[in-house]
């Protein structure tokens, strides 16, 4: 079925290209019902690796800030039923994946010190799936290694294989021939989920205080050219630029009466 698929997608190569939110030309070979269904796989599996949050505050606090964002999303996406899961993990880590799956680590929230942070992290990763991110790195990598079973990749046992395409959709990050498209990519969540946590009423200026604050808790970083993400001063600079017109957003939302009060 998909070696089907692949073949359509480059005997008419149009139909592949397609465009991101900010006008980036992007490699997409999958339908949206496929790429949800391998995200909703990839969800399942954390939950029954990754022991979940019993702690009712803190997971009545971050599906608030969750709602609010996702409750913004405009589009095809916006009727999809956001579920959110918080795993009790040390790690500062999020992700949202297709088919509507949010997870956020316990660990984040130590970074992530205030609604306002955490939205930032939240909107960066929701747009993540509403740019395409996961179906943009997996066709990648599909289109270079044909034959590929991905759904039985997910659901089997763990490989490298089945690391690489949890990576591809959201669950890691990865050096290689993707790195020029993953730091694109990491830029471009930045700049929608920025936005996006404004139009639901946060304070876009937390944003700067939460990468300095991930900056100071991941202690040194290899050089940007190595890395799939770009550097925190790179992306502090990047949100800056950006502030204006996300307050904008936020004091209309705000008068509007979209005003979260999740802390």
């Amino acid at each position: 079925m998909l070696r089907r698929v692949l073949g359509v997608c480059l005997a008419g190569a149009l139909l592949a290209c397609a465009t991101s939110p900010l006008g980036r030309r992007q490699l997409r070979l999958f339908p949206d019902q496929q790429m949800s269904q391998m995200g909703i796989a990839a969800y399942d599996k954390m939950k029954q690796e990754i022991p979940r949050s019993q702690d009712a505050s803190t997971n009545s606090y971050v599906r608030c800030v969750a709602n609010a964002v996702t409750a913004q999303v405009t589009g095809r996406h916006a009727s999809s039923s956001w579920e959110v899961t918080v795993f009790q993990d040390p790690a500062p880590n999020a992700f949202a994946l297709p088919g509507g799956k949010i997870g956020v680590h316990t660990g984040l929230l130590t970074v992530a010190r205030n609604q306002d942070q955490l939205a930032t992290v939240l909107g960066h990763e929701v747009a993540h799936v509403l740019a395409e991110h996961g179906n943009e790195r997996v066709s990648t990598a599909f289109a270079l290694q044909t034959g590929v079973d991905l759904a039985a990749t997910i659901s089997g046992s763990s490989t490298p294989a089945q690391q690489q395409l949890l990576g591809l959709l959201g669950l890691g990050a990865q050096v290689g021939v993707l790195l020029p498209f993953s730091r694109a990519q990491e830029s471009e969540a930045d700049s929608l989920g920025l936005d996006l946590m404004a139009r639901a009423g946060f304070d876009p200026r937390e944003s700067v205080q939460l990468w300095k604050n991930m900056s100071a808790a991941g202690g040194g970083q290899p050089p940007e050219f190595l890395s799939t993400h770009p550097s925190h001063g790179t992306r502090i600079e990047d949100l800056t630029a950006r502030m204006s017109d996300a307050r904008v957003l936020s004091e209309q939302a705000r008068t509007q009466g979209r005003r979260p009060a999740c802390d």
